[in-house]
């Protein structure tokens, strides 16, 4: 009947291209579905809830297709940045049920609409785990966690400034209201929103030290080579300092606002350039895969 028939196609460039465009599949649903669960009003929170943890749910399962595989990794900065929304969500969902966050809802979703997509476009690399130590996987399992927590952290920030800004306006100047100036004005109080920041540098700094001491102690296990400054290190290890000098200053200065906000920013800046930066460089304008 076919020409096909009875033949193995696993090696022809068509099947491979409808193989691949399957696959995808489930990340353009997720992006859908964030977006639809974002624009839910807030009458419908159930809904919205119980379809934000669905679509979490096929973000996960489309990121592990695509990411883990029995003998090898595909990485990038897409995955990076993918990863990290999806853990954003799951702390929005979490957090969600402790506090009304509906606000939040409405930013983070489709940021993360965006980021769904992210892999079907930049697939990444391909790390074999062939010879890899243990300790390889825990590391990037490790820094995923750490770099998506902080990030969730960068933009808890930004939020408490545009609520503080809202609160310093004259009555006046509110008339005018579009959807983010909504999403702020439902958000918890400044006091709640800065324990739940202050909560997320603090497990992200954790986990960051953990992932600073693998890479300084296990360097040579995890990817073959001794230890050596690279911009990478760098910039991770400038992060590290200023987080711990934000907490640092928090438990015995007392700081807060403004000082808060811009070594939240600054820290995470420049962690996203020692990774996400750097592996979009390498993959995108420079057409390099991973080292």
């Amino acid at each position: 009947m076919h020409a096909l028939a009875g033949r193995d196609c696993s090696d022809c460039p068509g099947y491979l291209v409808y193989t691949k465009k399957m696959q995808n599949i489930p990340f353009y649903c997720a992006a859908l579905l964030y977006l639809l669960s974002a624009g839910l009003p807030e009458k419908w929170r159930g809904f919205a809830f119980a379809g934000t943890l669905l679509t979490w749910l096929l973000h996960g399962v489309a990121l592990a297709r695509h990411t883990i595989a029995p003998e090898y990794l595909q990485l990038g900065f897409a995955v990076m940045l993918s990863a990290t929304l999806w853990i954003a969500v799951a702390a929005y969902l979490i957090e969600n049920r402790r506090f009304a966050l509906d606000g939040l809802r409405r930013v983070v979703l489709p940021i993360a609409a965006v980021a769904v997509l992210l892999p079907a476009l930049f697939p990444g690399s391909l790390i074999p785990l062939m010879g890899k130590s243990p300790l390889f996987s825990w590391h990037i399992a490790l820094s995923t966690l750490a770099y998506s927590a902080l990030t969730i952290a960068a933009f808890h920030a930004v939020l408490m400034a545009a609520q503080e800004s809202r609160l310093h306006r004259h009555a006046s100047s509110t008339a005018q209201q579009g959807w983010f100036a909504n999403a702020i004005d439902r958000l918890p109080p400044l006091m709640t929103m800065e324990r739940l920041l202050f909560r997320l540098i603090g497990f992200g700094f954790v986990l960051l030290t953990l992932t600073v001491l693998s890479g300084v102690f296990f360097s040579e296990e995890l990817f073959g080579k001794a230890f050596k400054l690279e911009h990478k290190t760098v910039f991770t290890m400038l992060s590290w300092v200023l987080f711990g000098v934000l907490l640092a200053g928090r438990q015995w200065r007392g700081w807060r606002g403004k000082t808060a906000l811009s070594f939240t920013l600054t820290g995470f800046t420049t962690l996203l350039l020692a990774y996400v930066g750097s592996r979009f460089v390498m993959e995108v304008l420079l057409h390099r895969g991973l080292a």
